[in-house]
């Protein structure tokens, strides 16, 4: 018998990879139905996703955001109505279920006015931060649960849409200063406001000034290189990172431009389109927030930002609060020395417990 046709041992099977094997020529097995039964289960149960927008009062957040999602998620003040400037930062949540073909979305958005508005914002960005982290508290007081929701509510902020005031010049130090801190807990993308107020010329130029700022200060913005995970995702984000920050107008009127109902602003010289890529980038904003990466925004918050806030929580589990659905299990009988088995923690403590129950919960898949 040839020996490279001889079949394999036991042993040797076992250590091999697995094969990918083809079922065509026995028939239709119907493996790829598993995508329908995922699309109809979504489509049930819906999608959450929660963004936060950041960035001084006028620089058109509440509009940028009813533009993305063409609907009113922010109601605008009557015309010759001011609002007073809040004393400190205050932070407004509002939430929407926006369908559409069927789909369902729970959007939630959060805003904060008075951000950049005062004269002394020395560690403006606090509240900002501590809300983040709340959100992400709040998830972990749920998961360590013993007796826990069968699908935890998810608050956690996915995205942050940080806005540039269209200077022209380059970033400011609490731009800087808060970025530094922002990144490291949230996903962020930056855009510059208002760019209809710049030429193109101006605009190039300001955005290459601002990638220089976020390199020299190690600021890493979404979508960030170490997470491409494969050649597509590289050649994608390349180009997404060529633009960011993105130049973006925003507006929720129509206007009749060529016999055509078009969303825009109307100006003394024409039209600006806010759809149209030779006005501005919002096409380029809205496809990476909701037609390209919404899914990839909550991944990278659930396995990174969220992982992290976890880690640390954990590691400081004595001061963790015991909420309702708390066990306090005995310490484990001391056992023989030797390799611990597959699943357990080196630890028993009761957080380190609750998060191997969570680890397990589907061993009999």
């Amino acid at each position: 018998m040839d020996p490279l046709r001889q079949s394999p041992s036991p042993s040797s099977s076992q250590a091999s990879s697995p094969r990918t094997l083809s079922c065509e020529g026995l028939g239709y097995v119907g493996i790829e139905a598993v995508l329908d039964q995922l699309k109809i289960k979504a489509m049930k149960m819906g999608f959450e996703f929660n963004i936060m927008v950041v960035g001084q009062s006028g620089l058109g957040k509440s509009t940028m955001v009813n533009t993305l999602f063409k609907s009113k998620i922010w109601k605008s003040m009557m015309p010759g109505l001011r609002v007073p400037t809040p004393q400190t930062l205050q932070l407004h949540s509002v939430t929407h279920v926006i369908e559409e073909n069927g789909v369902k979305l729970k959007l939630t958005v959060t805003d904060t006015p008075g951000f950049g508005d005062q004269i002394n914002n020395d560690k403006c960005w606090d509240p900002i931060l501590g809300y983040i982290n709340e959100q992400y508290e709040r998830y972990l007081q749920e998961e360590i649960l013993i007796t826990r929701q069968r699908r935890i509510p998810d608050t956690r902020v996915h995205c942050c849409i940080y806005f540039v005031p269209p200077t022209g010049h380059c970033l400011r130090p609490l731009d800087l200063e808060f970025l530094q801190r922002l990144c490291r807990a949230v996903n962020v993308v930056p855009v510059i406001a208002r760019a209809d107020s710049l030429t193109i010329e101006e605009r190039e130029a300001f955005r290459h000034r601002i990638q220089d700022d976020l390199k020299t200060h190690s600021i890493e913005v979404y979508p960030q290189k170490c997470f491409d995970e494969d050649i597509n995702d590289k050649i994608l984000n390349s180009k997404i990172r060529e633009r960011i920050p993105f130049a973006v107008v925003g507006a929720d009127r129509e206007h009749m431009v060529n016999g055509r109902c078009v969303l825009g602003r109307k100006t003394k010289w024409g039209i600006i389109e806010v759809e149209n890529m030779a006005h501005c980038e919002f096409p380029l904003l809205r496809d990476l927030l909701i037609r390209s990466h919404l899914q990839d925004l909550k991944d990278i918050t659930h396995n990174v930002h969220y992982e992290n806030y976890r880690i640390v929580r954990l590691k400081e589990s004595h001061a963790l609060p015991r909420g309702p659905g708390w066990v306090n299990l005995a310490p484990a009988p001391p056992t023989a020395p030797g390799p611990a088995p597959t699943g357990t923690r080196a630890s028993p403590g009761p957080a380190k417990v609750c998060r191997w129950a969570e680890d397990n919960s589907d061993e009999d898949f």
